[in-house]
């Protein structure tokens, strides 16, 4: 095990594994190559390590949308027990991979998310079923992040994903290190501007169970703060979230700053929240005050460097 790198389950087709029910896979460039360099991948193919052959008939869901039969297309063999049965076993197992999130297949009646076609006796697809094992999954580990490869296609999923697993990289690193009350303060001081980019609420709620540090056990603190933690990491920030933050920091500058210099500031925060520039611009430019005029505070900032740029996951506009 790689202690830098993040733990992430994922399907083994994503990776270029031939284990389709084709003999194919679907390899894909940015998990592979671009996020691959910061990850170590714990890949999953439900289909063969429940013992199918590659290649094979192809598996559908059928039946009831919130318990779907998982059937092979052609002969109609049910396998659904088989296939809960060791999902069931897999995800206990997966306990001990140190897991930060899991990158699913899409479509997949194993390991689709969201969106997996039932079909009805009638044989016609409804677009809102859920994988087997995704599902087992999902409910064993329902704090961890999760996504699809098609979805992390769109820019600010993709963004609000990766920014996810590093948070849970970063809370496990800390649970390694000793945990404590110290550490939980310290993490949500840390963690304080990231966390109300996407939910100034959240922020506010783990604020008052991070306070009730002297009157609760340990165990019951860090119960208490990481659903909410998890909670806040799926809300997707926004134009008006991520001003709203950049904002809050220009206001440590407000001593040190020239007029010209807070000026240029509120431009280009206006400018980023019309949509017309991306957020790494008045990042940039922050975490340039930050060194220049030595803010300790926000030195320590995780939204200020929550990823590694060369993922260039603030470029868009």
């Amino acid at each position: 095990m790689t202690e830098d790198k993040i733990r992430l389950g994922i399907s083994s087709c994503l990776l270029g594994e031939k284990v389709r029910f084709d003999g194919g896979h679907k390899r894909d460039p940015f998990l592979t190559d671009s996020l691959g360099a910061y990850v170590e991948y714990v890949p999953v193919c439900p289909e063969v390590e429940v013992g199918l052959s590659i290649p094979r008939e192809a598996l559908r869901l059928v039946g009831d949308v919130e318990a779907p039969r998982l059937v092979f297309s052609k002969s109609g063999e049910d396998i659904t027990e088989r296939m809960q049965a060791w999902a069931a076993k897999k995800v206990r197992a997966l306990e001990a991979e140190g897991l930060c999130g899991f990158i699913f297949k899409s479509k997949s009646p194993s390991s689709g998310m969201e969106r997996v076609k039932v079909y009805d006796g009638n044989g016609v697809p409804s677009m809102k079923g859920v994988g087997v094992f995704a599902r087992a999954f999902m409910e064993h580990f329902p704090l961890l992040p999760v996504e699809e490869e098609g979805r992390l296609h769109d820019p600010l999923l993709r963004e609000n994903f990766i920014e996810a697993i590093f948070t849970f990289k970063r809370w496990r690193q800390m649970l390694t290190a000793g945990g404590g009350a110290g550490r939980l303060v310290a993490f949500h001081t840390a963690h304080k501007l990231q966390i109300m980019s996407h939910s100034v609420e959240l922020y506010r709620e783990m604020g008052r169970v991070v306070a009730t540090a002297g009157r609760l056990s340990e165990q019951e603190l860090f119960e208490g703060y990481l659903p909410l933690l998890a909670k806040a990491m799926r809300q997707k920030p926004t134009l008006a979230k991520h001003t709203n933050v950049l904002q809050h920091i220009l206001g440590y500058f407000k001593k040190q700053l020239s007029a010209d210099e807070k000026q240029e500031m509120l431009e280009i925060i206006d400018r980023y929240r019309r949509g017309e520039i991306p957020l790494i611009v008045p990042v940039t430019l922050l975490n340039h005050f930050v060194r220049k005029y030595d803010q300790p505070y926000l030195r320590d900032q995780v939204y200020l460097n929550p990823h590694p740029l060369e993922l260039r996951l603030r470029n868009h506009a």
